[in-house]
């Protein structure tokens, strides 16, 4: 007794019946009902999507014997025999097979010819792109004035290898990749009046593997039921012999991997990873489900409005334990242990690796990395709070020093406590791990001038500008913004005397004189002095060093002690000895730069 697979006995023979394809399905119904049928259509989309069978549907609505219309009949002799593969007036042809010149070169001839018994003679090409450059010639010019009783119907998967002059002669439709929830509702379907009793698991599974291809999915549920004897008054399909065929893992599995990541047991972790092993799993796609899973956590906690659907993946529990940023970061690990897994000395060994990745950036260090702000009404006093800061800044710097490798470690020099000194500033939290890789280690900083007030000697109202440090610790505490600051900073020191600061600017510096901007600089130097100020600027190269100048010499002082750094650090010498790396010039960057 012959066997109708499920592709076949379930595909639709009405518009009505098809899945997912409704902005086709209107189009042609539209063309049908009004009788502006085009000679050529080009249907497109990735295989199992229904686009030979839009095709069918079409050609047996243009030649149903009960009148020409969206809705055919079904029960003619020929929609039977549309049906049935066997309508002579509708020639399927696949391209892949025949691509040569001389096959187009029959197809034209018999066109000129009218339908044996139809009403139109339908051509449905399938993979159309196969056919050579000279067939496609050889068909243009039939193709774009066909005899009125043909109709050209074709189909590929890969549009983008058609000529451009092929396209403009078609209306073209896109058909879409079907959905899980499209593909899952189907098969329910179909197990239904199948007589099929089915797990929700194992039809999930069916319909994720068919990756939006419902013949796919149709394929793999006649594999199923082959597989676990099920139909025919056979047991029921289940998802654990689902996965068994697919040569998946169940969803607790990767649950139980991601728990061990979350809590950082890395003992738990790798007892799971063993017993994946003895089920010979596919590593790959072990790393699929465990993205996917990733996936639905970070929407879950990014846009919680959205549903995530429920099966053995506890996303809420998840959402709440992991931090946004690391589930970013084991996605990423996901996807390219994924892509690694054939460089690996086994895809077990690849696979692991990735978990170990993973359980390298655990949450507790990210947590230090980034502490929880407090609310207002639980703000701690300033000292206490200060302190605090600093407390968290020395773990997240010990957490750090604890992901980086040995050799890569800066030492650090002892603190120095002065019992005078205020209470430090916040330090500013070190980059993460990945960064701290790649980033040059900070140059101790330069020496600063003593804070010692300067002499300034009484004239009159005012105070003297002594020297050059004090105009450029003036400038560095007037609060000039823009062109006055700007002017400020490029200004040097000459004399005060009689009630006049004199300060030197360059040439090309002289735009900068305007009388707006002298008035705010004389405004902001006389509030700090206490005192009416008078400048006069005196053209030509600056005698004393500018703010500007003393700066741009302190940044490149620390340019030039992280590069020494740098390169001095054992890790990147022993890069460079035993691998002959070099240092890209330029690519060293302070710690604090901008």
């Amino acid at each position: 007794m012959s066997y109708l697979v499920l592709a076949r006995k379930w595909r639709p023979k009405r518009f009505a019946e098809l899945v997912g394809q409704e902005h086709v399905v209107r189009a042609l119904t539209n063309a049908l009902e009004t009788g502006r049928v085009h000679h050529a259509f080009l249907f497109t989309g990735t295989r199992g999507v229904g686009k030979t069978t839009i095709a069918r549907i079409f050609a047996k609505s243009l030649n149903c014997e009960r009148g020409t219309g969206a809705d055919p009949c079904g029960e003619c002799e020929t929609c039977k025999a549309i049906d049935a593969g066997r309508y002579i007036d509708l020639l399927e042809i696949d391209a892949a097979s025949n691509t040569g010149v001389d096959n187009v070169r029959e197809l034209i001839e018999n066109a000129q010819y009218m339908p044996s018994r139809g009403k139109y003679k339908v051509y449905l090409i399938d993979e159309v792109h196969m056919l050579s450059k000279p067939a496609f010639n050889a068909l243009l010019k039939t193709l774009e004035e066909p005899p009125g009783h043909v109709k050209f119907l074709f189909a590929t998967t890969d549009p983008e290898k058609l000529l451009v002059t092929v396209l403009s002669r078609c209306l073209q439709f896109n058909l879409k990749r079907l959905d899980e929830a499209q593909i899952r509702g189907q098969i329910v379907k179909i197990l239904a009046a199948e007589g099929i009793e089915a797990d929700d698991d194992a039809v999930a599974q069916l319909a994720r593997a068919a990756d939006g291809s419902l013949r796919d999915g149709l394929s793999l549920l006649d594999q199923a039921i082959a597989y676990s004897g099920s139909g025919a008054g056979g047991g029921r399909l289940d998802g654990a012999a689902v996965a068994a065929m697919l040569g998946t893992v169940d969803r607790s599995r990767v649950q139980a991997l991601l728990a061990a990541l979350a809590d950082a047991d890395g003992t738990r972790l790798m007892e799971e990873a063993a017993q994946l092993a003895e089920f010979s799993p596919d590593w790959a796609s072990i790393l699929d489900a465990f993205a996917q899973a990733l996936h639905r956590i970070q929407v879950k906690q990014l846009v919680p409005a959205v549903d995530v659907g429920s099966d053995a993946i506890d996303v809420e529990g998840l959402a709440a334990q992991l931090r946004p940023e690391l589930v970013q970061l084991w996605y990423q690990m996901a996807l390219s242990g994924r892509r690694d897994l054939g460089y690996a000395p086994s895809p077990r060994s690849g696979f692991e690796m990735t978990l170990l990745r993973m359980l390298a950036f655990r949450p507790d260090a990210a947590a230090q990395l980034s502490a929880p702000r407090s609310s207002p009404s639980q703000a701690p006093a300033p000292e206490s709070s200060r302190q605090a800061r600093t407390d968290a800044a020395a773990r997240a710097r010990a957490a750090l020093a604890d992901t980086l490798p040995m050799n890569a470690r800066q030492p650090q020099a002892p603190a120095i406590e002065s019992p005078a000194q205020p209470a430090p500033e916040p330090v500013p939290l070190p980059p993460t791990p990945v960064q701290a890789q790649t980033i040059a280690p900070m140059p101790a900083p330069l020496s600063e001038p003593a804070a010692v007030a300067p002499v300034r000697a009484s004239v009159g109202s005012s105070l003297l500008v002594t020297d050059s440090e004090h105009w450029l610790e003036l400038v560095a505490g007037c609060g000039l913004r823009g062109a006055a600051k700007v002017l400020a900073e490029n200004a040097a020191f000459v004399a005060h005397s009689d009630g006049v600061l004199r300060l030197s600017l360059a040439p090309e510096q002289e735009v900068l004189q305007s009388a707006s901007l002298v008035l705010q600089l004389c405004d902001a130097i006389g509030r700090q002095l206490g005192g009416e100020v008078k400048i006069r600027f005196e053209t030509g190269q600056p005698r004393g060093e500018t703010a500007n100048a003393r700066n741009a010499r302190e940044r490149d002082a620390r340019q030039a002690g992280a590069e020494s750094g740098f390169v001095a650090d054992p890790g990147i010498q022993r890069l460079v000895q035993q691998f002959g790396a070099q240092v890209v010039p330029d690519s060293v960057r302070p710690l604090d730069a901008n």
